[in-house]
């Protein structure tokens, strides 16, 4: 019998670890939730346990889907998570909720939007709050991929939260961008960034059922022609444009194909390892500007001179330019004097 003491206990790294590696879905969703934990303590068991499991990762499939806000995404990853898990995979659903910048708090409704792919043994669905994170993803969404890898996942679908001017680092994390396209909802290339376009690796027109599958038809033959004059993310890719009813449950199987095709041909030019070994420098590099931001943010010195520097910009005394080097002067300076 469990006991408030055994909700209580603490769990060390190994105690993870093991947890994941043999498919204990309470302790998968316990690992995610201390990798997204701010807290110090936190922050240092979950760098050991994703050290720990980063052999056992990288064996899955990643795909980023984006789109606008209605665009049908979550009804899609539903239809395709179900879809996948009937032909035997196991599927990974990470999806995003925008953090509100008021109370900092997310809906996180995406299992009550998923009901029935979240009754499949073989899917796990993780929503995590964006936490006010660019790139329609969340701070920690690179660890979460490889952790749901090492528990054994070979789908690992990132859903973000909508397309936007930032939305495009999913692109680099994951080894096909999908992007999610409305069609009759005005001028089309209004409706997304070209620059978000350019990242896809194809695109797909959703809602292609009833009345609005002439104007699906249109929307394709449109964005084919404009996809063959963008540049494209992948050397030897021509991304695809389809359309599909996720209603109806119709050309879901054919994008699968596509992805499939995708992998295939760009693990037999290399391509596929090369990008995974970027993503990985990117990774690297991101950390290293989110834990240079926390030293600085968190420096004694800088923290007792803020205050008057940023009144001074508020009274136009000085520029936000001049503020910035006065604040990076004190925080060199402080730590050249420890040296």
């Amino acid at each position: 019998m469990r006991t408030a003491a055994t909700y209580r206990r603490k769990f060390c790294a190994d105690d993870y670890v093991a947890g994941v590696l043999c498919g204990n879905r309470a302790m998968l969703a316990r690992s995610i939730t201390l990798i997204e934990s701010n807290a110090p303590a936190h922050m240092v068991l979950a760098e050991q346990v994703v050290q720990q499991l980063l052999p056992h990762a990288g064996n899955s499939i990643r795909v980023g889907i984006t789109g606008v806000p209605g665009v049908g995404k979550s009804t899609f990853i539903e239809t395709l998570g179900c879809l996948l898990c009937r032909h035997g995979k196991r599927v990974a659903v990470l999806t995003v909720d925008p953090s509100s910048t008021l109370t900092h708090g997310s809906i996180l409704g995406d299992k009550t939007r998923m009901e029935m792919l979240s009754r499949e043994a073989n899917c796990f669905i993780r929503p995590s709050p964006s936490g006010g994170a660019l790139g329609g993803v969340t701070r920690k969404s690179r660890e979460t991929i490889l952790i749901c890898e090492a528990a054994g996942f070979d789908v690992v679908l990132v859903e973000t939260v909508g397309v936007g001017q930032s939305e495009t680092t999913v692109r680099s994390m994951v080894d096909f961008f999908l992007v999610l396209m409305l069609a009759g909802a005005g001028d089309e290339l209004q409706g997304i960034k070209k620059g978000v376009i350019e990242l896809a690796d194809a695109l797909l027109i959703t809602k292609a059922d009833g009345d609005n599958k002439q104007r699906a038809e249109a929307a394709r033959i449109e964005f084919s022609r404009v996809i063959h004059y963008l540049n494209t993310p992948t050397a030897g890719w021509h991304p695809p444009v389809l359309t599909c009813s996720s209603v109806k449950s119709t050309g879901v199987a054919e994008i699968w194909d596509v992805i499939e095709k995708f992998r295939e041909t760009i693990q037999r030019t290399g391509m596929f390892a090369e990008r995974r070994r970027s993503q990985t420098l990117d990774w690297m590099r991101e950390m290293l500007a989110q834990e240079l931001w926390r030293a600085f943010s968190h420096d004694s010195e800088v923290l007792s001179k803020q205050p008057r520097i940023e009144a001074d910009v508020l009274h136009g005394k000085i520029s936000a330019t001049a503020a910035v080097k006065q604040m990076l002067h004190i925080y060199t300076n402080n730590h050249d004097s420890e040296n």
